[in-house]
């Protein structure tokens, strides 16, 4: 179990993470979520031990990580997938980390056959591509079978099937007991992984709860519908102060309004529906929802017009791009 409990670092008096509280049980694939800049990474990092938080704890089963006297049991952990020599084999590399942990060379061809990169055992990493790192950076937290799991980004550079077979092994690790914490800007894969989340902002604890919960709680509605008269229903749809759009396989989406209210509409105009499907917030839906306020860089859409302010002194023109 990893328990996160108060904790807070500051960088140049700037808060990066801010009184952060969560825990991730034995069992559960935990997702942490936040856009970039939220503090994800320095949180992972006061976890591991790398870097120590000005206030507050974080303990690995009741204890400071670098604490422990078999760390790698503890807690198995892949934040950058590229930190081993270019010149070592994957072999070698995963040798010199079992060897500070006393792990036999039995365990590291074991994990290598589970990642899938027994046959390139004897490549030199120097030479692999993103995918295979990220299997060698799992195959690194594997190594001692640890009772804990964190792993940042872990499906980037990975192709469909890769991504099925980490999700797949991830869900295994939890079920045998051990308590996973994943971290991922992809909000489509998350859904499909994780039991909980944690949503950060800012540094700040923004959700902690499951899935569903999450998502249950959103805003953001929908509604599929078909119909042979989607031009009159756009247009009445537009005055009831909804949207209607094109959806998949020739159906319609409309937002803004419920499945009664568009079913109402269309009754009382005598517009004939086909179908009329309430739809559920999709977890990526909930995620923009809640973090709105939170990101620290947003970009300007293409073809929004370029805003100025006139400072009130000098009258100077600040640009905003």
């Amino acid at each position: 179990m990893i328990e996160v409990n108060g904790v807070t670092k500051r960088y140049g008096g700037t808060a990066v993470v801010d009184d952060l509280s969560f825990v991730v049980r034995p069992g559960i694939v935990t997702g942490f979520l936040g856009p970039n800049g939220s503090g994800k990474s320095t949180t992972m990092r006061m976890i591991l031990g790398l870097t120590q938080p000005d206030s507050g704890t974080v303990l690995v089963d009741g204890v400071p990580f670098n604490q422990h006297r078999n760390p790698l049991g503890a807690l198995g952990a892949m934040i950058d997938p590229k930190s081993g020599h270019p010149g070592r084999t994957a072999f070698r590399h995963l040798q010199a980390v079992a060897a500070t942990a006393r792990i036999g060379t039995s365990r590291v061809r074991e994990v290598l056959d589970l990642v899938g990169l027994g046959d390139v055992a004897n490549r030199r990493i120097g030479g692999f591509s993103m995918g295979m790192y990220q299997r060698l950076g799992v195959a690194t937290a594997l190594l001692a079978d640890p009772s804990s799991l964190m792993f940042d980004e872990p499906i980037n550079g990975l192709d469909p099937d890769g991504i099925l077979w980490m999700r797949t092994l991830v869900k295994r690790l939890a079920a045998e007991g051990r308590a996973v914490l994943i971290s991922s800007h992809l909000m489509s894969e998350m859904a499909l992984t994780a039991n909980h989340v944690v949503v950060i902002g800012k540094g700040r604890l923004i959700a902690d709860d499951t899935v569903s919960a999450l998502i249950g709680r959103s805003r953001t509605r929908g509604v599929l519908l078909r119909t042979p008269q989607d031009e009159e229903l756009g247009r009445l749809v537009r005055s009831s102060g909804g949207q209607m759009s094109n959806g998949p396989d020739g159906a319609f989406r409309v937002d803004g309004l419920t499945a009664v209210e568009v079913g109402d509409l269309a009754a009382a105009h005598g517009i004939r529906l086909h179908e009329l499907v309430p739809l559920r917030a999709s977890l990526e839906e909930a995620f923009v929802e809640l973090t709105a306020q939170s990101v620290t860089f947003r970009g300007r859409d293409i073809g929004e017009p370029e805003q100025s302010v006139a400072g009130p002194a000098n009258n100077v023109k600040i640009e905003v791009r």
